[in-house]
């Protein structure tokens, strides 16, 4: 794979932050982010996107593959999508503000 195929798969393995009251816990008491990450997407795809777009260093990722809710809609029944989601762990002194408030 060539460097600039390898830079633009790395650009979209992040799909956006995922916040929700869990996610702001740990973000404060282990210093982790937790990010909706492309469901093909590697450990070490995360770590390299996330030092590439934020500038801080990564120490560990944790990967959760989160099943779709069955869902009624009126008499038929569906089903949400799949998703992934990554516990990123920055290391001390590290820190990614998605408000920008200082």
């Amino acid at each position: 794979m060539s460097a600039i195929a390898n830079q633009e798969r790395l650009m979209g393995v992040l799909l956006g932050p995922h916040l929700s009251e869990k996610s702001t816990r740990v973000g404060e008491i282990a210093n982790q982010v937790v990010f909706r990450v492309r469901t093909d997407s590697t450990k070490q795809e995360v770590r390299r996107a996330v030092e590439l777009l934020f500038e801080v260093q990564v120490e560990k990722v944790r990967m959760v593959n989160c099943r779709g809710k069955v869902k009624r809609f009126g008499q038929t029944t569906g089903r949400r999508q799949d998703w992934k989601k990554a516990y990123v762990t920055l290391a001390e002194g590290n820190d990614i503000d998605f408000l920008g408030a200082d």
